[in-house]
Order: structure tokens, then sequence, then C-alpha cells
């Protein structure tokens, strides 16, 4: 018999942590390769971890709701057909390596610490230049700080050093340890007679770390224009109807929004970009995240190349991911990759709003209610027209004003310009 591990899984780009929110096994289950273990949370997806043994589940070792960093072993099966012994001496072997990493390891990733490390180290005094980070790149993961919370032996600040050595870890951790003073020095809310409590959800818990992590990093700023949407809603409406006849699946105003803003952004390649800490990087493909409520959950899934696809093809993106979500079945590679998004907000009937921008994108637009308003043409009459507003919120470390005006206005044209004449949506 061997013992073999499962690991967490890394379910997308710049997810380093995943959360257990149900186990599909218990300890003595028989699995084969390939069935699934658990489901897995991060910010960014909901999806299963399926085995890559068939075997014996021997161990869970994370318990439901607890959070991972990506690598962490989450359990163990036994495998026939080889000796314990040596499975176990190579696992020894391996966490000897991994206790006790090599002085000359990379240290790449020595000061960048994730908004959960920075917490524990400012709630247990520990100061984070003398802990040594078992993560990649000599990263310190949250599992680095609660072993030595646990062990009892925590390294505390060296009052006698100079502001020098601390000085970056200070920038980097004031935003995140200044809430968490504030916020542990509330009042705890006490609950009355007749409020009803809600557990915070696994799922809830990843979507408020997401939203806190692009709102502490990300400088945000906003802007809004308003466009004449009459062309698009008369040339939509002509067509919707035989549309669904034919294709089986709605024709959408917002997949001419979706259509319109992937074709700015390849005019204005500099808003499909990310910060990346020392340099900016402009993203080739143009991967459109779109938002897709549930009761109780946002998720995040992504419609690939949008600025290849036709009106059509966007479409039909749109009603098989949001199918896809309120069915449950969501695929990690469905959430990867995304670059820019575009966010929905008048199906619920806003007018105006500010989103929080999808970590790690730089910029992410809300498409709000189209509604009937009486506007001053040109030629000085006054006519009801369908207006919508666009607002777009930017991290103002990658974008500044000028291009986002620009990319907006490309925007309005193509939408103020959509009719049979001049758009075909095949």
């Amino acid at each position: 018999m061997a013992i073999e591990r499962i690991t967490m899984p890394q379910l997308g780009e710049s997810v380093t942590e995943g959360t257990i929110s149900k186990w599909l096994v218990s300890v003595g289950d028989k699995v084969n390769k390939y069935d699934p273990l658990a489901e897995v949370m991060t910010d960014k997806v909901n999806a299963e971890i399926p085995s890559s043994f068939s075997g014996t589940i021997k161990e869970l070792i994370a318990s439901e709701d607890a959070t991972l960093p990506v690598g962490e072993v989450i359990c163990l099966i036994e495998i026939e057909g080889q000796s314990n012994e040596s499975s176990s001496s190579t696992a020894t072997k391996k966490d000897e390596q991994k206790v006790e990493p090599k002085a000359n390891a990379d240290q790449s990733n020595k000061r960048r610490y994730s908004p959960a490390v920075l917490r524990l180290a400012q709630e247990n005094g520990i100061d984070l230049e003398q802990v040594t980070g078992t993560g990649a790149g000599g990263r310190i993961t949250r599992k680095d700080i609660l072993s030595l919370v646990e062990s009892g032996n925590i390294p505390q600040s060296k009052v006698e050093e100079p502001v020098q050595a601390t000085k970056i870890v200070e920038e980097k951790s004031i935003e995140a340890t200044s809430t968490t003073t504030n916020q542990s020095s509330l009042p705890a809310i006490e609950s009355a007679v007749g409020d009803i409590e809600i557990p915070v959800s696994g799922i809830r818990k990843a979507i408020a770390a997401n939203m806190k992590r692009s709102k502490h990093e990300a400088p945000h700023a906003w802007t809004m224009i308003e466009v004449d949407a009459t062309n698009l809603v008369a040339y939509r409406d002509s067509l919707k109807d035989n549309f669904k006849q034919k294709e089986g699946f709605n024709l959408t105003y917002f997949a001419f929004f979706v259509k319109a803003v992937a074709q700015a952004l390849k005019e204005f390649p500099q808003i499909n970009s990310m910060w990346a800490g020392d340099k900016i990087i402009q993203k080739k493909d143009i991967n459109i995240s779109i938002a897709v409520a549930t009761d109780d959950a946002l998720f995040v899934p992504v419609i690939k190349q949008a600025d290849e696809k036709t009106i059509k093809g966007i479409a039909r993106e749109i009603a098989d991911l949001a199918g896809k979500v309120r069915a449950g079945k969501l695929k990690a590679e469905d959430m990867q990759g995304g670059t820019f998004t575009v966010n929905n907000t008048g199906s619920f009937g806003s007018v105006q709003s500010m989103g929080i921008i999808n970590y790690p994108q730089a910029a992410i637009l809300q498409v709000e209610s189209i509604v009937k308003r009486p506007v001053v043409m040109d030629n000085g009459m006054i006519a009801v027209r369908d207006m919508v507003n666009l607002c777009m919120s930017l991290d103002h470390r990658v974008l500044d004003g000028l291009v986002c005006g620009k990319f907006l206005a490309r925007v309005k044209e193509i939408i103020e310009h959509t009719s049979k004449e001049h758009t075909s949506i095949y």
C-alpha cells in the first residue's frame, strides 16, 4: 500500500488559496480516478476537486470551511501496489524539504503578503521580516503564521531596527492593517429578539475577500457617459422574435453592448491591462467577464476572444454561461482569463452605479437600464429617446481619465450607430 496526497489546485490566474466548502467523500470511501472529492470555492470560481488516483480515502486533513494555500495537502488516499515504507519515506523527505528550505532558495516573493497574512501578523504582533516563508519564491503563507502562533515561538518586532528595514512592510500593509485595527475597535453587533442570524457562506466570504482586496489595492476612479440607444432598441426589437424562433435563445441588448466594448478595447488596448507591481501588463486577448447573479452569490464567467465573435455568438455565450451558473454547472475554465468586466446592472432597473473592479483587471463597465426620456435634439426640438448611462470604474494606477474618456466615447459612437444599415448580428 502507498499513501498519495491530494493538494489544493490553482483554480484560476492570480488565485493563491481556496476554501473547502463541502467534502463529497468520507474516510474509508473507495474512489476512482477523477471522482469528485470536495467542493472548493475561491474568489473566482466554485469547483470540484477530482481525485488523481484510485484508492481508499485515508484521511481528510482539511476541514470544511478551511482556507488553504494552493499546493497545500487536503487529504490522503491509500493506493494499492506500493509499500507504505517507500511512500512514507518520500513524504518525509518532502516535508523536510518544505519545512527547512535551503538558504539560497528563491526569495523573490518574500515580501508579497496576502491580506490574510497581514491581518494575522498584525493581530499577533509578528514581525514578518523574521518569518521564513514556505510558499513559492519564499512567500509567507497563512499556514506559516498559524504554525508560529500555535508553537508560541513568535518573532517580535525589533524596536532598535532602523526604519528603512521595515519600510517595505509598512508600505504594503498600511491600508490592510489600518482597516483591521478600525474593525477590531468597533463594538460587537449583538442580535436582538426577533433578529435572524444568517451564517456567512464560503462563497460569500470569497466574494467579500476579493472585493475588499480590490478596494484596498486599486485606487478607484469613476466616470459616466450618456448614450442614445434609440436606434439600437428599434433594431434589436425588430429582430428579437424571429431570432428567438430561429436560434433558440434570446437576442438581448446586453449582447450589443458587450460587442461594442470588445471592439473599443481593440482600438484602445491600454484599457485591456492589469497592474503587476513593477509593470503594467497589456493583455493580447480580449476576454470579457460578465457578472451573473444567483440568490446568494455573484459569479463572473468569461467570454473568450469576444472581439472575434459576432453579436449572435456573444448572445449565445451569454445565454450558455448564465444557464451554467444557475444550474450550478460552471467550471473553473469558464471563469479564467478575463481581462475586462461588463456588468448588466440595468437588468435590475439601475440607472447609475459604481462597480468595484474585478481584481486584477484595470476597469469595469456598468451598463445601466435603458429608459425613455425627453432629450433636446441638435435642431433644438425635444424628442423622446431611449437613453442609457454607461458607468466605468477604473484603476488609477493603470488608467487615466483621457484614455478612458476616449474609450467611452468610442463605445457611445458604436451604440448610437447600431442599425440595420450599419450592424450585422451574424
